[in-house]
């Protein structure tokens, strides 16, 4: 018997964000980012690291083009920085900005790898920023004019666009909780803020089809499963509102055109829900979309804690595993995940968009990085993966967080999820275990029985 192996056609891949790798954060002609003012500010990130240099891909591209090649993967997730392009978020684009990512993609497609963009991956214009940023219903219109840009610039050569990048943690992490830019703390901004990416997701996704873009456009959605934590009743309400807040808070306007009438009640009742929601609204967020984008990383179980506003709920430890990043591993939550938005949404063409783990990965005597924790990580979800689309699941493609190390966010460069190690101080990079693996598992599309 034959090792089984993923469909045909499966596009395998990896990805990074332009913050997290391009440095080069104030050259030639780029302006500032939410992110390049947010990492400035004492306090922010670990170590009051910055992305200013990160993992200076705006100069390495072509070594960093070369890696994915001797990788053998099929396709490379990147997101262009708006401010790169729009210094100012508006008006007149910067020329050096836009011809960075068409030497990227020409390099790319040289050495016969397939670029899939993500238009907005976190790093807002500061100018716009300043405007009120995208708690102000003008961002759906400053972001149409962005994207309808690079379309007419790019589109010849992309055949998989992604409009947004996680937008959940855009609008609750950045305007409720505060840890990611701009670092605000107010619930009611961060759902005007989530209407707003949806409505600029819609408008995004209608200019693509006016100017005739070839290839696909979706989204890309954060998505961890949740589990109650007894059989009592009031945990399985709120293992409802935190699925419906994190899941369908956002896929139900995309694919349903309305919003989970469960939690927006919840909402409701707490007097939370403001009148952000214009006549048509809906009908240009479920304008329709080629595939969903689902990053998955762990999963959690609930509990009711009516001292948590405005949820009530909190994720209680479980005896499993966890990351460096103290996620629990619990691959067995994507097969669930994919089944259940099957289910839900009428078997939508799906895209793993994201889907790694964090190690404190070192470089041992031979000059090699061994991670055979990061190994058993993908093998585990890829399996989950695979079972999935045996159940019937249109699973499409999976792009690995993340190629290389690079700066975690509000952790900084504390926290790796490469399979390639960087060298921060010298900006050498190593290939690890974990991506020699990965490139079997590319080059034989599958991931059973492969050892290095």
């Amino acid at each position: 018997m034959g090792r089984k192996t993923f469909p045909k056609d499966f596009s395998w891949g990896v990805a990074t964000a332009s913050y997290q790798i391009e440095g080069a954060w104030e050259e030639d002609g780029k302006g500032e980012s939410i992110w390049d003012r947010f990492s400035h500010i004492p306090g922010r990130i670990a170590n009051q690291d910055t992305g200013d240099i990160a993992c200076d891909h705006y100069h390495l591209f072509a070594q960093d083009v070369d890696l994915l090649a001797q990788l053998g993967v099929k396709w490379y997730r990147f997101s262009l920085s708006w401010p790169r392009v729009f210094p100012d978020g508006i008006g007149s684009p910067n020329p050096k900005g836009i011809q960075f990512y068409k030497d990227l993609i020409h390099k790319l497609l040289d050495k016969g790898i397939q670029p899939a963009v993500t238009l907005y991956h976190w790093d807002f214009p500061q100018k716009l920023q300043d405007r009120g940023g995208w708690a102000n219903r003008e961002s759906v219109e400053w972001f149409e004019q962005y994207t309808r840009y690079v379309f007419q610039e790019l589109g010849d050569s992309v055949p998989l666009w992604i409009t947004h990048n996680e937008p959940w943690v855009v609008a609750f992490l950045g305007h409720w909780v505060g840890v990611h830019a701009p670092g605000m703390k107010d619930f009611i901004t961060a759902l005007q803020v989530a209407h707003h990416l949806l409505l600029s997701h819609g408008k995004a996704v209608q200019a693509f089809r006016e100017l005739g873009v070839k290839g696909e456009i979706g989204i890309t959605l954060n998505m961890a499963y949740h589990y109650p934590g007894t059989d009592a009743p009031e945990d399985f309400e709120a293992t409802k509102r935190a699925q419906e807040h994190v899941i369908h808070w956002f896929a139900d306007p995309i694919l349903k055109g309305e919003y989970p009438s469960f939690l927006y009640q919840w909402f409701q009742q707490k007097d939370l829900v403001r009148d952000f929601v214009q006549p048509g609204d809906l009908e240009t967020i479920c304008t329709p979309i080629d595939f969903l984008g689902v990053n998955y990383y762990t999963s959690h179980t609930i509990r009711h804690s009516p001292a948590d506003w405005p949820l009530e709920l909190k994720t209680i430890p479980t005896s499993r595993p966890r990351t460096e990043m103290g996620w629990e591993i619990y691959p067995e939550g994507l097969y669930d995940l994919l089944m259940t938005l099957t289910k839900e949404y009428g078997g939508p063409k799906i895209y793993i968009t994201e889907n790694g783990a964090a190690w404190n990965d070192l470089i041992d005597v031979r000059g090699e990085v061994e991670d055979p924790n990061r190994i058993d990580y993908l093998y585990r979800h890829l399996e989950q993966a695979h079972k999935a689309i045996e159940d019937g699941v249109h699973l499409a493609g999976y792009f690995l967080w993340s190629l290389m190390d690079n700066f975690e966010w509000a952790y900084g460069f504390t926290k790796r999820f490469g399979i390639v190690y960087v060298d921060y101080a010298t900006q050498k990079r190593i290939i690890k275990k974990s991506g020699q693996w990965y490139k079997q598992v590319v080059a034989q599309n599958s991931c059973f029985g492969i050892t290095v």
